[in-house]
C-alpha cells in the first residue's frame, strides 16, 4: 500500500473510532430511550447495523494496515467486502429514508455525521482508490450476504422477546412481518447491486493497473 493510501486507512480508523467513541455515552445517558437503564443503553448501541458497519469497515482497513499478509484468506476478504458494502448499505440508507428522522445538535449531530456520512465516504472512497485490488469474486460476494442475513435475524428474533427494533423499516410490531421482510428485500436488492457493481468494477480497475505496469 502506498503512503497516502496508509495516510487514509487511519483516517477512516480515526473516523470510525470517534464516531463510536463519542455515541457510546451520549446513548448510555439518554434516558428517554427505549431502554431503562445505562448498560442497557450502552449494549443496546452495537444492535445497530450503522455500528456494526463501521466496525466492520474500521477493523478491516487497520488489518490491511497492521498486517497486510492476512489480507489474503477468503475470512478477511468477505469481512472487507462486508465492511465496504455494508458502509456504503448504510450511508445510502441512512440518508435516502432515515435522516428526516432526526434532529440533532451538538455532539449527537457530529456523532452522527461521523458513522452515517464521513465514515461511508471514507470507506468507499479508500477501496475505490487504493484497494488492494483482486479480492473480491462471486464466491466472495456469496459469502458476504452471510452478515446481513444474520444481523436481520437477530433484529427480528429479538425484537420478539423485547419488542425494540433499531430501525422504523425492521419493526414488525408498527408494519408486520410482511411489509418488513419487503422492506428487507428491497435493502438486500441494493446490497446485492452493490455487490455486483464492486466486483465487476474490481476486476476493470485489477485489469487497469496491470496494463498500466
Amino acid at each position: 500500500m502506498t503512503t497516502t493510501g496508509r495516510i487514509w486507512t487511519w483516517l477512516t480508523v480515526t473516523v470510525v473510532l470517534a464516531g463510536i467513541v463519542i455515541q457510546l455515552p451520549l446513548s448510555a445517558q439518554n434516558e428517554e430511550g427505549f431502554f431503562s437503564t445505562a448498560p442497557e443503553r450502552l449494549f443496546n448501541v452495537f444492535a445497530y447495523f450503522t455500528i456494526q458497519s463501521n466496525l466492520l469497515l474500521g477493523g478491516t482497513v487497520l488489518v490491511l494496515a497492521l498486517w497486510p499478509d492476512r489480507t489474503r484468506s477468503a475470512v478477511y476478504k468477505t469481512l472487507r467486502l462486508n465492511g465496504v458494502l455494508c458502509i456504503a448499505v448504510t450511508g445510502i440508507v441512512y440518508h435516502a429514508v432515515l435522516a428526516g428522522l432526526d434532529d440533532l445538535s451538538g455532539w449527537a449531530w457530529v456523532s452522527n455525521f461521523l458513522l452515517h456520512t464521513a465514515a461511508p465516504i471514507a470507506g468507499v472512497l479508500g477501496w475505490l482508490l487504493f484497494g488492494p485490488r483482486g479480492q473480491t469474486d462471486w464466491r466472495i460476494v456469496g459469502w458476504s450476504i452471510v452478515y446481513p442475513l444474520l444481523w436481520l435475524g437477530f433484529t427480528l428474533i429479538r425484537g420478539e422477546f423485547v419488542h425494540f427494533y433499531p430501525y422504523p423499516f425492521v419493526n414488525v410490531d408498527e408494519h408486520g412481518y410482511g411489509r418488513v421482510l419487503l422492506n428487507c428485500l428491497l435493502v438486500a436488492v441494493l446490497f446485492l447491486a452493490l455487490a455486483a457493481g464492486a466486483t465487476t468494477l474490481d476486476r476493470r480497475l485489477r485489469r487497469k493497473t496491470t496494463v498500466e505496469r
